[in-house]
């Protein structure tokens, strides 16, 4: 990837990062409320953009935070597709 293109992207990463943070925080849902769903999809878009940062880290691609990113988006996503098996899945990253 280009290194402008790659240096863009990590800006406008961490400003949506933010945001989502912020929109997250200012949610005042909890688990059983009506807008529990919707906080939950903050979430999970929230845990999509520490991927994004995690990817495009300068230097090697670390093992560890790679597994952190896909168990808590795997376990956050396990709501939106019951019956997967998607948190079973996610447990096996601390298993091995």
């Amino acid at each position: 990837m280009d290194e402008t293109i790659k240096n863009e992207i990590v800006v406008l990463g961490r400003k949506a990062h933010g945001l989502t943070e912020s929109a997250y925080r200012g949610h005042g849902s909890v688990r059983g409320d009506p807008g529990w769903t919707e906080k939950q999809r903050i979430l999970l878009a929230d845990m999509a953009l520490h991927l994004l940062q995690t990817a495009l880290k300068d230097g090697e691609l670390s093992a560890d935070e790679l597994k952190q990113n896909l168990y808590a988006i795997l376990t956050v996503s396990e709501q939106f597709i019951p019956g997967c098996g998607l948190k079973a899945t996610a447990d096996q990253f601390y298993a091995s």
